[in-house]
């Protein structure tokens, strides 16, 4: 016997008038887009299961910033100082000078030699002939290599390199201040000369342990190695990512046991899973095809997508399961959930791509490919959700488990909404908004302490506690040079850098930056000058100077070290050495710098910034800050235009977008108070935060909308809006939070930053959707002249 509620159903799909024809392409369609489902999944999920991480020097710094540009253009005339590796290698026992020590410095020197990727002109370690000291005397100057030409690791030999190490000014520098490790400086090509092939730096990385640490660590237990530089860091991250792989099926499988607790349904709970990790596959394949890879952040996209796919797909197994206790059947509860649910799911995911998409006016290309995988994801979210899933359930169905759960938990249920609702009273919701705006006003003065760029040493994408910055934390114990350094070219005619002007000139910015908080030291070829010149004159610190005369300075710089003079003598670089790459270090050095610079360049010479790790940081800095506010506006004006377009008013515009702006506010105070910068890691949280917690409001207000449309008081029609939308809204925010908390065990740092910031703005969009949306609703909807109008069309 049929059921009359069926029978209603049937009559109702087939009136032409309610049945869209989106819907009707979809289901009257159902085998033949299946198909083309399974074959997509098996092209693109082959391509999916081939992608490579990937990592750029170049990629992840801003190309288009002027130190940037600076900087690359003259990458030829300088050594290459934003990209190398510095190697210090430790004897634990005794100090350097050592037959056994050097023999294994020497070994090191070569094997570093033969790496792939490794400016072989540029390196230098002891064993390298472009290590040199010089002295003065009697007869003139007089100097060599490091290594005495006659070493053969005898007592005499050893002392001989010792007194020539104390003379090449190189201790602090090559040499440990307390001679117990010497440095291996590799500068790095971006690409191989031959092949055109960029680094890989996860080979490089690999090779860097097992060739060197993990070898002679092993030939010889006194030996212990520290590595440090872009190249490592990024390989350390890349060697992360391997166990995003765990959290990826924490993530899944917390995922499944929540949806199966919240659906009873083994259908409601797979199928969704299902779709969602189709929909991760498909983004990888297409990624794969567009010539992308995955570097350390784009990798976290992934978790994304399944996040977007879960959130909608609770969404229609709600639905789903609303109708199926009613008594319509497979087909029909799927095409019911689909009218229902595909004018607020396609625009909150339209929502999502775009207020992704909007990173990619930030002019750094990992930020940007973050955008276009995010974007892609979102777009592929849109036909899994919205066709796969609608199509499977219209074959499978809410098992009976699930319906029984509707229909035995529904007046259960209904007082927990009745009591809800009561965020639409008009006594409650004043206090609500008022106490919205006493968070907002508490979220703007803590964000005022929020930096951009980074607030710690080392990598702050890693742990304090990792081997890298272990390995730095040596090196800036240990060396007077730190692994942070700011080059400030200084550029003059051919044949011009060595005039007496422009070594005074570099001079005074050098007592100007000595003077400055965070800067350890500095080296220019003024440096070189002075001592020379002291040298020649018996060593009289009254000589430490540069002479005036033009052919003492001349002669004073004949041995200056290479990388601080290019070939044709117009370009010379001051080397600035910083305690930390701090955002508060980086901003004070730079702007004195900026300063210094606009006060002394002249026809004669220009002062540019900026080369070195710490230039390239600063450029970044500048980037995101100028982008942050404007990304934000861009986000928020999007997602505002897609909404009035949908809902075609500017009170439905506010109580979505308010409540957003709530938790923006919010995050930026708790990245200030938790020590986290706006940076490369942690700007397209605030990005994503937004467009997935769109979603919540939109779900949210499409069902309000409709139930006053009807005639409802506010009150009531929230409360029906939460018996069929916002439980499902309450659950998908909770299993996305739980889902990215146990990010927070992550040994990549900026995971498990991303972790906890999407954790609250996940939780807190959640809140703000059922606790301020309704609130605002009866302050700005006028419920009583949208009854009044319901009332007057009947």
């Amino acid at each position: 016997m049929s059921n009359p509620n069926h029978d209603r159903g049937d009559h109702y799909l087939t009136t032409p008038k309610a049945e869209p024809f989106l819907e009707r392409l979809i289901f009257n369609n159902r085998v033949v887009i299946l198909i083309g489902f399974l074959l997509l999944t098996a092209f693109l999920g082959y391509n999916a299961v081939k992608i490579q991480p990937d990592a750029s020097f170049e990629r992840m710094i801003p190309l288009d910033h002027p130190y940037v540009i600076n900087m690359l253009d003259h990458r030829n005339d300088l050594e290459n100082l934003g990209n190398f590796v510095r190697i210090a290698v430790e004897t634990k026992t005794g100090d350097i000078f050592s037959a056994e020590y050097m023999e294994t410095l020497k070994q090191i020197t070569d094997e570093v030699f033969y790496l792939d990727g490794v400016d072989r002109s540029g390196l230098k370690t002891l064993w390298t002939s472009n290590v040199r000291w010089v002295e003065v005397t009697e007869q003139g100057f007089q100097g060599g290599t490091v290594i005495p030409d006659n070493y053969d690791g005898s007592p005499a030999s050893l002392e001989q390199l010792r007194q020539n190490i104390l003379r090449s000014n190189e201790v602090g520098r090559l040499v440990s201040d307390n001679f117990k490790s010497t440095i291996v400086y590799a500068p790095l090509y971006e690409k191989n000369l031959e092949t055109g092939e960029p680094l890989d730096y996860a080979t490089f990385s690999r090779q860097l342990e097992e060739k060197i640490r993990d070898k002679y660590k092993e030939q010889n237990p006194d030996i212990d190695i520290h590595i440090v530089g872009f190249a490592k860091k990024v390989g350390d991250l890349i060697e992360g990512i391997g166990s995003i792989a765990w959290f990826a099926g924490i993530t899944i499988l917390l995922t499944t046991l929540l949806l199966f607790w919240y659906s009873r349904s083994v259908t409601g709970t797979l199928v969704p899973v299902f779709t969602s990790i189709v929909a991760v596959f498909l983004q990888l394949g297409a990624l794969r095809l567009l010539g992308y890879g995955l570097d350390p952040y784009s990798v976290l996209v992934p978790f994304l997508v399944f996040a977007i796919g879960i959130s909608h797909g609770v969404q229609i197994v709600n639905a789903m399961a609303v109708e199926a206790a009613k008594g319509f059947d497979a087909e029909t509860s799927a095409r019911l959930a689909f009218r229902a649910l595909y004018i607020p799911g396609m625009l909150a995911l339209i929502s999502d791509a775009f207020g992704f998409l909007t990173l990619f006016f930030i002019e750094i290309d990992v930020i940007r490919d973050l955008a276009i995988a995010a974007g892609l994801g979102v777009a592929f979210v849109i036909i899994t959700n919205l066709v796969l899933h609608v199509l499977i359930m219209s074959y499978l169905g809410i098992s009976k488990g699930g319906i029984r759960h509707v229909q035995n938990h529904g007046e259960k249920q209904d007082r927990k909404w009745r009591l809800m609702s009561y965020f639409a009273h008009p006594g409650i919701a004043p206090v609500s908004l008022l106490i919205a705006v006493i968070g907002l006003g508490l979220g703007l003065y803590y964000k005022q302490g929020l930096k951009v760029g980074d607030l710690d040493q080392g990598a702050p994408e890693l742990r304090a506690d990792s081997r890298y910055n272990l390995d730095n934390a040596y090196i800036i114990d240990n060396y007077s040079t730190s692994a942070d350094v700011l080059v400030v070219m200084v550029e003059t005619p051919e044949e011009q850098c060595t005039q007496y002007s422009v070594l005074r000139a570099m001079d005074s910015l050098q007592w100007e930056l000595q003077n400055t908080p965070g800067v350890q030291s500095s080296a220019s070829l003024a440096d070189v000058s002075k001592i020379v010149t002291k040298a020649l004159n018996e060593g009289s610190w009254k000589w430490y100077e540069i002479s005036r005369n033009q052919t003492i300075i001349n002669a004073s710089i004949r041995e200056a070290p290479s990388g601080l003079i290019n070939t044709n003598c117009s370009l010379t670089p001051v080397l600035v050495f910083l305690e930390d790459h701090k955002a508060e270090t980086l901003e004070t050095v730079v702007e004195r710098v900026e300063v210094f610079a606009k006060a002394n360049s002249d026809e004669n010479h220009t002062f540019l910034l900026a080369a070195g790790n710490a230039g390239v940081e600063a450029a970044t800095n500048e980037v995101i800050a100028n982008a942050k506010d404007m990304m934000l506006i861009m986000v928020y004006g999007v997602v505002s235009l897609l909404c009035f377009a949908t809902f075609r008013s500017i009170r439905a515009v506010l109580c979505i977008v308010v409540p957003l702006g709530l938790t923006s506010v919010l995050c930026e105070a708790i990245m200030a108070v938790s020590g986290i910068g706006i940076k490369v890691a942690t700007l397209p949280v605030i990005a994503l935060g937004v467009g997935i917690g769109v979603d919540y409001g939109i779900y949210i207000y499409s069902k309000l909308e409709k139930y006053l449309l009807e005639g409802k008081l506010l009150q009531d029609a929230y409360f029906e809006t939460l018996r069929s939308t916002g439980k499902a809204v309450m659950f998908t925010g909770v299993t996305l939070g739980l889902g990215v908390v146990t990010w927070i065990f992550s040994p990549i740092k900026f995971q498990a930053d991303m972790g906890f910031l999407l954790f609250f703005m996940f939780l807190w969009n959640m809140v703000g959707a059922i606790w301020l949306l309704p609130a605002l609703a009866r302050f700005l909807l006028r419920p009583d002249q949208m009854i009044a109008k319901a009332n007057a069309a009947k």
